[in-house]
């Protein structure tokens, strides 16, 4: 059974265990470039050339390196229909969103971007601007996005342990935003919300929150896909609340996988990007325990392979989350005390806190144990080293494109 492990795959064998594998039904691939054209022809709302003038100058917003998204493709698609409208190259910048992310390096913006990355700047969460108010909670945007005549946006629709599913005004509103936001709507009073729930849209206060705030950035215009464990399998342009809507039926239907009793043991896959650093991998874990279904038994436990080539991560969100686990004496404690409040990048910490208050979370074959150990987790060398023999084990190879879901 291979399982990924940064950008390759790992052989897991496990002879002495019961092993399900949780499959989703996937879907039909498209071609990312086609199916983004195609899109853009016949947007969810009013064409592109409706939006925009010849004379603007224009912001596209797009992911950052943690995300999976073929933003160099999406740039060509969206810069060629830009040029045919009469929107100069020059004309136009590209926001990276790193919400508080590390910035990315020149050399990886050019492998993200590719002939692209010389329209790139990291946004800078220190730079902004209010632009109103949610909540009584100020809406601060980047200031290159704040001044543009335009506001453009890519994005991925997957699965999000707050938002439902991510994309649409998120890429903006988070991704080019400021700490205020975020550190409301990843605050424990909004995480605590009834409807805040991986895999949910409708009904979901943390979706409405950022659909809210990005009615105030103005977007103008967003391009998002969302994707299986087999590729793309859906291209949407135009209103971003629908094509989150839309593209979220579709991973949906491609993502779910009935479970119908408990395990002793689940191995999340994570892989690159998300596996780069200790913040993002734990994903893996919550995403399998505070889903739809948790398909643990009372006091099982999680097993997630992890590179770690960054440790616990360099940016200032991941420095938060790593300062409050490595600190905490344990889960119970820490989880009381984050419930009180914390700075932004440490509701990672409140929700990997929550888990570990029912289930142990063993990280293994990574480059940082030590940083492991000091996050109350637990650091094997291989998967066989954490699950004992005779163990029945769920293997879930892409948790965080697999919704477990109870059996309808």
């Amino acid at each position: 059974m291979n399982v990924p492990l940064g950008s390759g795959s790992i052989d897991v064998s496990l002879p002495n265990c019961d092993v399900t594998v949780a499959e989703p039904p996937g879907g039909e691939v498209v071609d990312v470039q086609a199916a983004a054209q195609r899109a853009l022809e016949e947007p969810l709302g009013s064409p592109l050339a409706e939006r925009i003038d010849a004379g603007d100058d224009v912001v596209i917003v797009v992911t950052d390196l943690t995300r999976e998204a073929p933003d160099d493709v999406l740039l060509d698609v969206l810069l060629e229909r830009l040029a045919d409208l009469g929107v100069a190259r020059e004309q136009v910048t590209v926001v990276v969103g790193l919400g508080l992310h590390r910035p990315m390096t020149d050399a990886e913006l050019e492998a993200m971007l590719g002939p692209h990355a010389d329209l790139a700047v990291n946004h800078d969460p220190e730079s902004v601007v209010e632009v109103g108010r949610v909540d009584g909670v100020p809406v601060e945007i980047g200031t290159p996005v704040a001044n543009a005549d335009a506001v453009l946006s890519t994005g991925v629709v997957e699965p999000h342990q707050y938002a439902g599913f991510s994309g649409g005004a998120k890429t903006v509103a988070i991704g080019a935003g400021s700490e205020s936001l975020i550190r409301y709507t990843h605050g424990p009073e909004t995480l605590a919300r009834e409807g805040v729930r991986l895999g949910r849209v409708e009904g979901n206060p943390f979706r409405e929150l950022l659909d809210e705030a990005g009615d105030l950035v103005g977007i103008d215009f967003s391009l998002n896909l969302t994707h299986g464990p087999t590729g793309v399998l859906g291209v949407r342009a135009g209103d971003d609340r629908r094509i989150v809507r839309e593209l979220a039926t579709v991973a949906r239907d491609a993502l779910s996988v009935p479970v119908e009793r408990e395990y002793d043991a689940v191995v999340c896959g994570v892989g690159a990007p998300k596996d780069a650093n200790l913040y993002q991998a734990t994903r893996g874990a919550t995403y399998v325990a505070l889903g739809d279904r948790n398909p643990l038994r009372k006091g099982g436990k999680l097993v997630v392979p992890a590179a770690l080539s960054e440790g616990a991560g360099e940016g200032t969100g991941e420095r938060r989350f790593y300062r409050r686990l490595s600190e905490a004496d344990d889960a119970e404690s820490l989880y009381s005390e984050l419930r009180e409040g914390y700075d932004p990048g440490a509701q990672r910490a409140f929700v990997v806190a929550r888990v570990l208050r029912e289930h142990e979370i063993v990280v293994t074959n990574s480059e940082a144990p030590d940083v492991v150990e000091e996050c109350l987790m637990r650091a094997e060398p291989g998967v066989c080293d954490a699950v004992e023999p005779g163990s029945d084990v769920l293997l879930v190879p892409d948790a965080l494109n697999t919704l477990l879901v109870e059996r309808r």
